[in-house]
């Protein structure tokens, strides 16, 4: 990679806590009260199956069951508890920040109900308690066990750093420490690992949080183990007859779970991409605590060839309905894509974790483009509706018709029989502040540009960040910095790799040199005195972009683009047969907001070209010659906010005329 400060082993960025950091400008705080107001409660609900016409989620009453409240058999997927976990992580960010005794009452309900579901051995899974017993740990590939534990972990780290109480902690502490006498290399162990990576990641927060360095060892084993010969999942299906609990696990290879190889010696994005995505962070994360190079320099590969030849312009990832998963370089349709919303969340996960090993704007820049574009879109402005899957192109007769393109929804469902990615995006929207700083020492960094409120401490001073932004709308970020008295620091700002021209100005007086040094950051190390202020202004005009010609699905076409935000053309706006519509590479387009659109959006305008069909009469095929085309004026809205009116066409790459 190139120009980027490589921080591992001597230097670490660390995250600053999330009750430190208040965010307060219009965009994020109206969605993350959305998240509050409306989210939480909804899929609350939805976990309780009091929404009607919804898909049911059983999760709750699973829980009941398990816990002996109520009599019943279990009933949903075999990963149904991870929901009610990654809802409970959620709500603990939220009372991070927004302290609720309601909210926080029912919290602590929900821990007592998975504490009395909790096996007298610390063993926590209610399919497996209520539907087959006896066949606990038999099912690594298919059963999840460990997957909805990493979540649970995860809930339980988030609930313990918002509100101090251990009981959900030392749940999940007793569930850790059972699998630790289950699976691992001595004798009488079990040498498994995860079907779905997901307990590895959680395990480094359980170490962080309680020093317990068993956690750290068996995060540690899961990673080193996976990919290695004797292959365990063979081993296992064998014990069990060759049966499968998925059937078409049956023709997934090695690659969909990443055991195709171990681990340092992956090179290149495979299989289902959450999975793959998830097992990234979990590296990551091992590569910061164990300073290990070797895994470092894995991730380093494996990221170069995410967002080289395997990503889409929106930051979606998995080009593949099948396995839910990344392809071959390049392959990158629009129509039958898969996209999960979840994929995105857990790429946002990678290149953060990245990001603290190595300061380089390129992981900072797609935890922007991710979160600006496919997470957006995975929920909608009334935070009751979701998409799964997240496509670059809408033709609503070809989803509804044509088998290849039935996983592409017109529209976003109110709940899922399997419902992984709205909790995700609750958890990440409510976490948000965690990600817009880092600091090292006395150096803070600035990677995201948020309105909030931040509390630091260099060398025992008190220090305050206001930051001022209408981002994503404009590109003017004003800072002030807030000391007790002067203080000798650096503050090191990222400069988004889509913005070509950027100023700097110290309280008022611009900054001669201005020019990105290290990873694509300008850093400023001064003695900061009490009302000192900086602003920084991204020029944000509105650009065409390209793909790579390797990219068979965009030659010949452009996506419109504006600061982080990919935009779309949607039948609302601009009528039937998008895939008519040409533009010029040279247009000018404007860029103007309207306060009335969606909440209050930046729209783009510009002239097209619409081929006609008012010649063609009866033929299908005729000769080619000049198509008549009529000049029309077009209306692009941000990606995020497209299926937020009536049902239609939408598509975000366009012909190049």
């Amino acid at each position: 990679m190139k120009d980027a400060t490589t921080f591992l082993p001597w230097k670490r960025l660390r995250s600053l806590p999330l009750k430190q950091v208040k965010i307060e400008d219009v965009f994020w705080a109206g969605h993350q009260r959305l998240i509050r107001e409306v989210v939480i409660p909804y899929q609350w609900d939805a976990l309780n199956d009091r929404i009607p016409d919804a898909a049911p989620s059983h999760c709750i009453r699973n829980f009941r069951i398990a816990a002996g409240l109520e009599r019943g058999e279990f009933q949903g997927v075999i990963f149904q508890d991870s929901d009610l976990a990654k809802w409970l992580e959620a709500v603990a960010y939220n009372l991070e920040t927004h302290p609720d005794c309601g909210l926080e009452q029912t919290a602590d309900e929900v821990t007592v109900l998975i504490e009395r579901a909790q096996q007298p051995d610390g063993y926590l899974n209610t399919y497996y308690t209520l539907k087959e017993p006896g066949k606990r740990w038999t099912n690594f590939r298919e059963g999840h066990e460990l997957y909805c534990a990493g979540h649970l972990i995860e809930a339980a780290v988030a609930y313990y750093n918002a509100t101090g109480k251990r009981r959900l902690l030392d749940v999940v502490c007793r569930f850790a420490d059972h699998i630790d006498t289950v699976i691992g290399t001595k004798p009488g162990k079990l040498k498994a690992y995860p079907g779905h990576q997901e307990i590895e990641l959680a395990l480094v927060k359980l170490f962080r949080v309680t020093g317990n360095v068993r956690y750290l060892d068996l995060g540690k084993y899961f990673i080193d183990e996976r990919g290695r010969e004797p292959y365990y999942f063979d081993i296992e299906t064998g014990k069990r007859g060759n049966t499968f609990y998925f059937p078409e696990f049956e023709k997934f290879d090695r690659t969909y779970a990443q055991t195709h190889l171990p681990v340092r010696q992956q090179s290149t994005a495979e299989g289902h991409a959450v999975r793959a995505v998830y097992m990234y962070s979990a590296m990551a994360d091992l590569a910061v605590e164990a300073g290990d190079q070797q895994l470092f320099e894995a991730c380093r590969k494996i990221w170069e060839n995410i967002v080289t030849r395997r990503m889409y312009i929106t930051g979606g990832i998995g080009a593949a309905a099948f396995g839910e998963a990344f392809t071959f370089d390049y392959d990158l349709p629009n129509d039958t894509m898969y996209t999960e919303t979840c994929a995105s969340v857990g790429l946002f996960f990678f290149a953060q974790r990245m990001l603290q090993l190595e300061l380089n704007h390129c992981y900072a820049d797609v935890m922007e483009k991710t979160l600006y574009n496919t997470i957006l879109a995975g929920m909608a402005l009334d935070g009751k509706h979701f998409f799964y899957v997240n496509p670059l192109e809408v033709w609503p007769e070809a989803c509804e018709k044509n088998p290849a393109k039935n996983h592409v929804k017109v529209s976003r469902q109110k709940w899922f029989g399997v419902a992984c990615c709205p909790p995700n995006i609750a958890r990440l929207l409510s976490s948000l502040g965690r990600y817009i700083y880092s600091q090292a020492e006395d150096e803070i960094f600035i990677h995201l540009y948020i309105g909030n409120r931040a509390a630091f401490e260099i060398r025992g001073e008190k220090i305050q960040l206001i930051q001022e932004t209408n981002y994503p709308w404009d590109g003017r970020v004003r800072l002030s910095v807030t000391t007790a008295g002067p203080c000798e620091m650096a503050l090191t700002f990222r400069i988004p790799g889509w913005c070509r021209q950027a100023t700097l100005r110290v309280n008022g007086m611009e900054i001669d040199d201005a020019t990105p040094k290290s990873g694509g950051y300008i850093t400023l190390r001064r003695t900061w005195n009490p009302g000192d202020y900086i602003e920084l202004e991204f020029s944000m005009p509105v650009v065409l972009m390209r793909s790579d010609p390797n990219v068979r699905a965009d030659i010949g076409k452009l996506a419109i683009q504006r600061g982080p935000m990919v935009y779309c053309l949607e039948e609302a706006d601009n009528g039937k047969d998008l895939h008519r519509i040409s533009i010029r590479p040279d247009e000018v387009f404007a860029a103007e907001f309207d306060p009335d659109l969606l909440g209050g959006v930046v729209v783009i305008s510009g002239e097209a070209e619409r081929v006609a069909d008012s010649t063609w009469g009866c033929e299908l095929y005729r000769i080619a010659d000049k198509d008549r085309r009529d000049k029309v004026m077009i209306k692009a809205i941000p990606y995020c906010f497209w299926n937020n009116r009536e049902p239609g066409e939408m598509l975000v790459w366009i012909r190049e005329g």
